[in-house]
């Protein structure tokens, strides 16, 4: 326990206020050497002290996730730090290994929750509750976040700030399942609260609606990772129906259409078109504004305004530099299993063989365009060499949550719940009104125990809810943001069988190609072709969660969690403990075995 003792040294530093130039600061003056909480005004000077704890732990959050995942590649750049994590060699010396920075958020939440008087009105109002639940959530996921990145480690909830308190201490030690065991309960609660907006008290260059992560986020997380699909479900649903905003509740992004890294025209069809008009942004806009963000972790825009990243610079991006630009100095680059992957992806699109009684979506292989629009490339005429640069990661914003990992995290848990048509209907439709539509409207692949589970079960299509899944914003499934046009229908009528993406086609392949991987095949009852029909299509959200998510930071966990459900039920004559043959195959070369899934504590 005396790993953690130097958290209370730093404990009363957060909650004194930095200088006014601190971009986390407010336009107070207030020095607060005695914290109390129990004065309406108080609030934000805490909240925005454990915020900046957090962004302490924002360079370790993002190297852990993506470094360790198989999206990225070292190269003769690459800091030592980054490759120890890239070839899981490292050790208690490496920079981005650090415990003690998240418990250091993790107790000024627990001073925070333990002295805040949640009593406090204004008129009928409470004061305080969004923000406290808030600062519960956060210190849920940051638990949760050690449990991922070290397996087990020491569990306490009163605040430490006392020598005493940790001398002879006997805290135990829980494991991801005893850290959701022990927290769960208490925030379920709280499900539907929205997180604090502070609005105009709040420093002038963040977003203040998306410096917290909703409880019913952080739950449905706390759960998917542990293997409690129902609970996962639910807190998803309820976000989307009861807490994010209708005009914020969908998936309406397509990228922009334009020719991917390689020269691919004399590859084009003769009957090829872009797809234009509709409702959708464009995809990669999202990445500089707020449209499909839930929560971010805002780092200084340079060292004199506070806490700043290595993130751009790692991925080629000088930022702050007098003149921010691209360097060749890049120490992580795609790697070529991710290249590989958006490569192979079929693009959709309207056929120029339509007619005005017949609409024909055809496609070819030119690749996912989330690539394009996330990445920069310069090649050298005299050696033929490209160099790609990542532009997802040149400012100084750290992506926590985007309503598209809630939608595709919904996915992974209807799909263990037995629903991959519902799964499927995430990534190909959207989940809107047209699933549920009885009679000619329907969907093909929608099984009836599917529609009544989303109109009861899971109401996002309930008569309550309906209407907020009716709108043109609602009808595009994820795999539409780098696939073009994947709808069986335009407008609100349904043209059965119209598109090329069909489930029974694109779970079929990747079982044919996991039979390849593994020699396994799919056994001969009905439960067995399910088992492996919800494997497969496991298979098939882990590639959206690469081609959406790449170099967020997210992957390694993702891979983790995946795996995690492959051990717990996996298909007959599958492999013992598949998941974890599953994701040494993932990251092949890498040195990852299963004594390696962990960092070392410190």
């Amino acid at each position: 326990m005396k790993r953690i003792s130097i958290i209370i040294f730093s404990f009363f530093n957060i909650f004194i206020l930095t200088s006014c130039s601190d971009m986390l600061d407010t336009d107070s003056s207030r020095q607060v050497f005695e914290p109390e909480l129990n004065q309406k005004t108080d609030s934000i000077f805490y909240a925005l002290g454990i915020l900046q704890a957090l962004q302490q732990v924002a360079d370790q959050y993002m190297f852990q996730g993506e470094v360790r995942g198989d999206l990225v590649e070292t190269t003769e750049f690459t800091d030592n730090h980054l490759r120890q994590l890239a070839n899981f060699t490292a050790t208690t010396a490496c920079r981005y290994d650090s415990a003690y920075a998240y418990y250091r958020v993790i107790n000024n939440c627990n001073y925070y929750i333990a002295h805040r008087d949640t009593t406090l009105r204004t008129g009928a109002t409470p004061v305080a509750m969004n923000e406290y639940v808030a600062i519960k959530a956060l210190r849920a996921w940051t638990y949760m976040q050690l449990a991922r990145v070290y397996g087990e480690v020491p569990f306490y909830t009163e605040p430490l700030t006392q020598i005493s308190q940790i001398d002879g201490a006997d805290f135990p030690v829980e494991n991801l399942q005893g850290i959701v065991d022990a927290l769960a309960p208490d925030l379920e609660q709280y499900t539907g609260y929205a997180t604090p907006n502070y609005g105009n008290t709040a420093p002038s260059d963040i977003s203040p609606a998306y410096l917290f992560i909703p409880v019913d986020v952080v739950l449905g997380d706390m759960y998917l990772e542990t293997n409690q699909f129902d609970k996962a479900a639910r807190h998803y649903v309820t976000y989307l129906t009861e807490v994010v905003p209708q005009s914020r509740n969908h998936t309406a992004f397509m990228q922009n259409f334009t020719m991917s890294r390689r020269s691919l025209m004399e590859l084009l069809p003769s009957d090829f078109t872009v797809t234009t008009g509709g409702v959708h942004s464009n995809w990669s806009s999202i990445f500089t504004g707020t449209n499909d963000l839930i929560a971010y972790i805002p780092m200084a825009p340079n060292s004199l305004q506070g806490a700043t990243t290595q993130i751009p610079l790692a991925f080629g991006y000088d930022y702050y530099s007098t003149t921010p630009n691209y360097i060749d100095e890049i120490q992580l680059v795609p790697s070529q299993s991710y290249l590989a992957l958006t490569d192979n992806q079929d693009y959709y699109y309207i056929s120029s063989e339509s007619t005005s009684t017949k609409t024909v979506v055809s496609s070819t292989k030119i690749g996912d365009l989330r690539f394009s629009g996330i990445s920069r490339e310069d090649e050298d005429n005299e050696t033929n060499i490209t160099t790609t640069w990542i532009t997802k990661n040149r400012t100084a914003d750290v992506i926590l949550y985007r309503n598209t990992t809630v939608w595709l995290h919904l996915a992974e848990a209807f799909n263990r719940l037995g629903m991959y048509d519902a799964a499927f209907a995430i990534l190909k439709d959207g989940i809107n009104k047209s699933l549920v539509v009885r009679g000619d409207g329907e969907p093909l692949y929608m099984t009836e125990a599917t529609k009544t589970a989303l109109e009861t079960t899971y109401p996002l299509l309930s008569g309550t809810n309906i209407s907020k899944f009716s709108e043109p914003e609602s009808y595009y499934g994820v795999h539409m943001h780098g696939s073009g046009y994947l709808r069986d229908y335009t407008g609100n009528v349904y043209q059965p069988g119209l598109s090329p993406y069909q489930l029974d086609t694109i779970v079929g392949l990747k079982l044919d190609e996991l039979a390849q991987q593994y020699g396994v095949a799919v056994g001969t009852t009905p439960q067995d072709t399910l088992e492996a029909r919800i494997n497969a299509m496991e298979d098939i959200l882990c590639d959206e969660y690469a081609l959406e998510f790449a170099f967020e930071g997210c992957r390694y966990y993702d891979l983790m969690r995946l795996a995690r459900h492959k051990n717990a039920k996996s298909p007959a004559g599958y492999p013992a403990n598949f998941g974890y043959v599953w994701l040494q195959n993932k990251l092949a070369g890498r040195g990852w075995d299963e004594t390696k899934m962990y960092l070392p504590f410190k």
